[in-house]
C-alpha cells in the first residue's frame, strides 16, 4: 500500500501479508527496547567509538528530525524538538537496546548561527559520512510540504561520493492533500532513479498522525544486530 493512499484516515489499517507483518512486528519490538542517549559530538574526536550498525537521520533544518524519532522509539523527549531552526548544534548517538545505533545529524540549510559554525556543523557531517565504517543507512528527510530543495540535491552527490545507502523520508505529511502527496512522492521517485546510492522507494511519514511509522521501523530494523 502506498503511504499515500492512508492520508486523511487512519494510518497502517490495511492488512498486509504475512512476511510483511513478521517485518512490522520485528520493528515493533526492537523500537520498544530502551534507546538511551550515549553522546553528543561537536567535531570528529568527539564521535563515540563504533560497534553497533548506525542509522543516521539528516535533513533540512526544521524538517522534523527529532519529532520523528521520538516517534519511531515512542517518547516524545529522546530528541529535543523546537521551533528554532539549527537547534541541534552536534552530532547525537542515541544506543536503541544495544542493537542499533541512531544518530541525530544537524540540519542544514539554515540556522541561526555564525556562517563559521555552520561551516563546522557541515565539514563535521561530511566527515562522518565519509568516514564511518559502521554507518549502514541515513534517512535523507524530505519536507512533505516542499519537496526535494537544491541543499538535498547537495547532499544526495555526497552520498553517492561516500557510496551511503540512504532512503528518502517524506515528513510531515498529513499536512499535504492527498492528490498534491502523490505527486511529491513521484517526483521524488523519479529524482532518486538518478543517484546510484539511493534506495529507490522513498517513505511517507507523519510523525503526528502515526503515518508510515510501522513501515520504517520495519525497514530499519533489518539492519539491527540479532
Amino acid at each position: 500500500m502506498g503511504d499515500h493512499e492512508a492520508h486523511g484516515r487512519q494510518a497502517d489499517v490495511t492488512p498486509v501479508p504475512e512476511a510483511d507483518r513478521d517485518a512490522v512486528e520485528a520493528g515493533r519490538k526492537l523500537f520498544a527496547q530502551e534507546c538511551q542517549f550515549i553522546a553528543g559530538a561537536a567535531d570528529y574526536d568527539g564521535l563515540p567509538r563504533g560497534g553497533l550498525p548506525e542509522v543516521a537521520f539528516a535533513g533540512r533544518s526544521n524538517v522534523g528530525k527529532s519529532s520523528l524519532i521520538n516517534a519511531l522509539t515512542g517518547r516524545k523527549t529522546l530528541a529535543r524538538t523546537s521551533n528554532t531552526p539549527g537547534r541541534t548544534r552536534q552530532i547525537n548517538f542515541f544506543d536503541l537496546g544495544g542493537r542499533l545505533m541512531l544518530v541525530d545529524l544537524p540540519g542544514y540549510g539554515y540556522a541561526r548561527a555564525a556562517k563559521t559554525e555552520i561551516r563546522g556543523w557541515t565539514r563535521l557531517i561530511e566527515a562522518y559520512l565519509k568516514g564511518r565504517v559502521g554507518l549502514r543507512r541515513l534517512c535523507l528527510l524530505i519536507d512533505g510540504r516542499h519537496g526535494l530543495k537544491p541543499v538535498d540535491e547537495e547532499l544526495m552527490t555526497l552520498l553517492d561520493a561516500a557510496a551511503v545507502p540512504y532512503r528518502a523520508v517524506l515528513t510531515k505529511c498529513d499536512k499535504v492533500r492527498a492528490a498534491e502527496l502523490a505527486a511529491r512522492e513521484a517526483d521524488v521517485k523519479k529524482a532518486l532513479a538518478a543517484h546510484p546510492a539511493a534506495l529507490p522507494d522513498p517513505l511517507l511519514t507523519s510523525a503526528i498522525k502515526g503515518m508510515g511509522i510501522e513501515t520504517l521501523r520495519a525497514d530499519l530494523a533489518m539492519l539491527a544486530s540479532a
